[in-house]
């Protein structure tokens, strides 16, 4: 009688089981939502200067900015409702994608070039970076990698370097462009993953030995490099020359002091801080919110990030790798761009052309940290659901079947105890009938 409504009972759970959804992390959507809108108060404040010397009107760069900002939402939201199963089945054609699009800039009247660097794809309306994409898009492919392969990437060299081949590829034709600040990301977020995804520790010593010091000569390669580097060690020996934004950057950060000059009374933005509503946005956060405005920001840089991180591993511990691994990739990503930016803007690292996440002008940052955003609250979503599916699944075990109400002492009927010790004694009968089942009292 019970193998016969095994089926159907089967199926019953199963249906319950799809019923159950989830929930969208509150924390991560929260502090997303505050860097955003830190960024349209900042954008606004910073960008007014710039559109007045360019004679387009003191809101242009906030207009374009919401623009941009209203279809990342746009794109996060598809991706909130789009299931990670079905991202993870085109993950090749992902990987084709990013090589794609880095080509493109080089094809005359597709790809644009600006200020000497040919990194832009003209759509017309717009400029749009191809590394921005090329970033998420390799995250989910690298993702998908170390799913399938996650026991070779930990026992062998080919599986391991594979991925840092694919991303070598990628850094050449970035170098190409040039972007030294994207391929340096790049390279670290492969490593971050697969380190991340249980590689063996002494085999990426030789890779990380191997590839900075090619990183080094390539940097100093260049005389402009070569020039940010030796700048930011000291600005004010050229103010006027080489050290010019980073000297600006500090004498808007020092003016600020500890709670700043007041929101939209900045005077480094007026046409002296270059890039004061992209690169630069932190040197007038800190001139006008002051040193607590800079602590802001970096608690809120470090909440996202932890949060990612946190979701990551309790994907990987209920062995949702795919999702786990989107996670770590993108907890990547924006710390370390974050960090970039940050360390740039107080003096801690060479000049940089890397934008703060969610919070600088720039339309294809805007649209690309937004859908990775959408993609981990994806990640959330599902998480939960899963451990609510789980937690059903445990409470339904700990029922009594077939309908029947649990008893704090039920009482065997006399014939299934003695079926019970027969059984003991012959130690070589099934598990089945070796089952007790209990009745609703005594019998006889």
């Amino acid at each position: 009688m019970n193998d016969l409504t095994t089926p159907s009972k089967t199926a019953s759970q199963a249906t319950r089981l799809d019923a159950i959804g989830g929930r969208f992390d509150p924390w991560l959507l929260g502090i997303a939502c505050t860097l955003a809108s830190l960024g349209v108060v900042m954008v606004g404040s910073a960008s007014i200067g710039v559109a007045d010397g360019l004679h387009v009107g003191p809101f242009y760069f906030l207009t374009r900015h919401l623009v941009f900002l209203a279809g990342g939402i746009v794109l996060a939201a598809w991706l909130m409702r789009t299931e990670l199963k079905l991202i993870e089945q085109h993950n090749q054609w992902l990987l084709l994608v990013c090589f794609m699009l880095l080509l493109l800039v080089f094809v005359p009247g597709i790809g644009r070039s600006v200020n000497g660097a040919r990194r832009w794809l003209n759509l017309g309306f717009s400029n749009f970076q191809a590394v921005e994409a090329v970033k998420l898009l390799y995250i989910v492919w690298l993702a998908s990698y170390l799913k399938r392969y996650s026991e070779e990437v930990t026992a062998t060299w080919s599986a391991m370097l594979k991925p840092l081949g694919v991303a070598v590829m990628l850094v050449v034709m970035l170098l190409l462009q040039p972007d030294f600040g994207s391929s340096s990301l790049l390279l670290a977020i492969t490593a971050g993953m697969l380190v991340l995804g249980g590689v063996n520790m002494p085999r990426m010593f030789g890779p990380v030995l191997v590839g900075l010091p090619l990183l080094a000569i390539v940097a100093i390669a260049e005389p402009y490099r070569m020039r940010r580097i030796t700048s930011f060690t000291d600005p004010f020996a050229d103010p006027f020359g080489s050290g010019y934004q980073l000297a600006n950057a500090l004498m808007a950060i020092g003016r600020g002091e500890w709670l700043g000059v007041g929101l939209g009374a900045s005077v480094q933005k007026l046409s002296y801080l270059p890039e004061a509503h992209t690169d630069f946005i932190l040197a007038v956060i800190g001139e006008e919110l002051g040193f607590a405005g800079i602590c802001l920001v970096i608690a809120l840089y470090g909440g996202l990030v932890g949060r990612a991180l946190w979701l990551g591993l309790k994907c990987v511990e209920m062995r949702r790798h795919f999702a786990g691994y989107c996670a770590f990739g993108i907890a990547l990503w924006i710390g370390l761009q974050s960090f970039v930016s940050i360390g740039v803007n107080l003096g801690l690292l060479p000049t940089k052309g890397l934008t703060l996440p969610l919070i600088s002008s720039g339309g294809s940052s805007v649209l690309m940290t937004c859908a990775a955003i959408g993609l981990l609250l994806r990640v959330s979503y599902e998480l939960d659901r899963a451990q609510r599916q789980v937690a059903r699944l445990r409470g339904e075990a700990q029922q009594p079947s077939m309908g029947v109400p649990a008893m704090a002492n039920p009482v065997p009927a006399v014939g299934a105890v003695s079926a019970a010790r027969t059984s003991d004694a012959a130690r070589g009968t099934s598990r089945l009938r070796q089952r007790v089942e209990p009745v609703l009292g005594r019998t006889g």
